[in-house]
């Protein structure tokens, strides 16, 4: 072949490649949905907002979609909770072949009692977890969540948490589906989740 044709060739591959990563960054940024090889979920036991034990086992045979956050968050949690409400929303029906879960990463001040009065706020099948802080630290590792107190660590009242904001996702047997970014709609979680019913 002559240098100027294998040139040529090669610079096309080249181009070729440019695209497909721009098209594949384009997709995520609007799609709002981060997929990765890193698993996460696993076993876990908590208390719920009525004050039961729940296992991770409990909630197979439907979809998890899985937020964790605390219910003195500003504007992030809220948000968050209420996207998820939407997305149910627009399922209609088919909204209950998924458990949404809010997980806190605030033990200290939300107890059951409080969890309760909080998700009363949003999607009515919510169930909300919390734990001792032993506890809660082990399920944010199963899930390859970060928290920690913003701040003075040593504040007992008055004070923000940072934490991770994604959205996870898992199937009917707890395997992991996939994450999503806050900046994801409710439209487009909503697509990935009708997708989901039908192969998770």
């Amino acid at each position: 072949m002559e240098p100027l044709a294998r040139r040529g060739i090669f610079i096309a591959a080249a181009l070729l490649l440019i695209a497909l990563v721009i098209i594949g960054s384009y997709a995520m940024f609007f799609s709002g949905r981060h997929e990765d090889s890193l698993s996460f979920g696993g076993s876990f036991t908590l208390t719920d907002q009525n004050g039961h034990t729940v296992h991770a086992r409990d909630f197979r045979g439907k979809l998890m979609l899985v937020y964790f956050g605390y219910t003195f968050c500003p504007d992030l949690c809220p948000t968050e909770l209420q996207l998820i409400t939407s997305t149910l929303d627009q399922l209609g029906p088919a909204a209950a072949n998924i458990q949404p879960i809010f997980i806190t990463i605030d033990p200290a001040r939300d107890r059951p009692k409080l969890l309760k009065e909080y998700l009363a706020n949003f999607y009515p099948t919510f169930v909300g977890l919390t734990g001792t802080p032993a506890e809660i630290a082990a399920v944010a590792r199963e899930y390859r969540v970060y928290y920690a107190k913003a701040g003075d660590a040593k504040a007992t009242e008055n004070y923000l948490m940072d934490h991770t904001g994604f959205v996870y996702l898992q199937g009917r047997k707890g395997q992991s589906l996939g994450t999503f970014l806050p900046s994801v709609s409710a439209s487009e979680l909503a697509r990935s989740l009708r997708q989901a019913l039908k192969t998770g």
